[in-house]
């Protein structure tokens, strides 16, 4: 226990003391984490800009862009005379999508013919596109809604009558957890705990064959009396004690001071951390003990972690990705800590609903630190012999 007491404290002043160390696991940390906070500090997407193409210049044509003006998503900044011209502005960049209302738009309607208005979006800007198209569908299917409501009350039926006939059908929504489509809320803690990952990974993957490089090795084999178990649980729980510092900071100073979060699920999240933790110290510890080069094991860390966002399903479901894709993403610890994340931390569930979850992080912990102690074994093995050799000679 002394031994292993050692290790702990030896590897916080290697972390202290090494920059290599403590600018991975301080200083990116932090600026990473107010980088993705500013990012989204507006939280979702207004003002879009959008262009009006009126051809009819009719009533029913000025109260839909009344409507549309309406919207905080858009903000009319032109008006144009011709499919040419909203093409060239989109492809300028100076809009985001346009409405083009037809001659004869109101004549048609008023004589029981259809009309069509179309919409011109700026698709190859994915979520702005689908948000000009919500707003104007909106307005359009209310629109065409009022147009028939109107002409039912001229006929003398009564109003609720009417509104039974030009809208049979009701649809009330019930946006739960992010009613808002808050950007903020959604992605910050996504991007903050996924760069965690790539941070404790990275940190721990430099925890043993480092010593090398330093010249320490010997050292470490003194300091823990040549107990592999020693060295490997007391580093894991010296870079545990700074990924929690690391969750105070999440917790306590950018959610706070962006309002975003859950902060019922705090301690539901702290769980679910603390495994995402271990499972990436763990992974980490296995790279370290497993090459020796300092510069390859970064390179199979970055390897390994680079995709953790793209596969873990967070802004693409995983169910429809290729079959060998989706066994890709459960090889990363991120993927299960993200279907608990949801669960405790955006739905605030019970922590007993992220079980599952949590049983995969643990079968992380107990493959990798075994497996990371046997080859760690073959070092200090190699070490020992060199001692009883140098012993022998004198």
């Amino acid at each position: 226990m002394i031994f292993m007491l050692n290790i702990v404290i030896r590897e916080w002043k290697r972390i202290l003391s090494l920059k290599v160390f403590y600018l991975v696991m301080f200083g990116v940390p932090v600026a990473l984490f107010f980088f993705y906070a500013f990012i989204y500090q507006k939280q979702d997407a207004k003002n879009l800009a959008f262009a009006i193409w009126d051809e009819d210049q009719s009533a029913i044509s000025r109260e839909l862009i009344f409507l549309l003006e309406q919207k905080e998503t858009l903000q009319i900044t032109r008006r144009v005379s011709s499919e040419a011209e909203v093409k060239k502005l989109i492809q300028e960049g100076k809009i985001m999508g346009a409405v083009h209302f037809p001659a004869n738009l109101q004549k048609n309607i008023y004589s029981r013919h259809p009309s069509n208005v179309t919409l011109y979006t700026n698709a190859a800007s994915l979520v702005p596109s689908k948000l000009v198209y919500k707003a104007v569908a909106e307005v359009i299917i209310t629109g065409s809604t009022g147009v028939t409501l109107q002409k039912l009350v001229k006929t003398g039926m009564k109003s609720d009558q009417a509104m039974a006939i030009a809208n049979p059908i009701s649809l009330r929504t019930y946006q739960l957890y992010n009613p808002t489509y808050n950007y903020q809320e959604y992605l910050v803690p996504g991007l903050i705990t996924v760069g965690m990952q790539m941070i404790l990974i990275i940190s721990s993957m430099l925890a043993l064959n480092y010593e090398w490089i330093t010249g320490t090795m010997h050292e470490l084999y003194d300091s823990s009396k040549g107990s592999v178990v020693a060295v490997i649980i007391g580093k894991t729980l010296a870079h545990l004690a700074i990924s929690w510092i690391n969750f105070i900071i999440i917790t306590g100073i950018i959610f706070t001071f962006f309002d975003i979060g859950v902060p019922a699920a705090t301690g539901k999240f702290f769980v679910l951390y603390t495994m995402l933790s271990l499972a990436c110290i763990g992974i980490g510890m296995f790279i370290s003990a497993l090459f020796k080069d300092v510069m390859l094991s970064g390179d199979v860390a970055l390897f390994y972690t680079s995709p953790a966002f793209v596969f873990s399903g967070f802004t693409f479901p995983r169910w429809a990705m290729p079959w060998y894709d989706q066994y890709y993403a459960l090889i990363m610890p991120y993927t299960s800590f993200l279907d608990g994340f949801f669960k405790v931390y955006y739905m605030n569930l019970p922590l007993k609903y992220a079980h599952g979850e949590v049983t995969k992080l643990l079968l992380f912990c107990v493959v990798m630190y075994p497996t990371a102690m046997l080859l760690f074994k073959r070092q200090f093995s190699s070490i020992k012999d060199e001692k009883e050799t140098a012993t022998i000679a004198d």
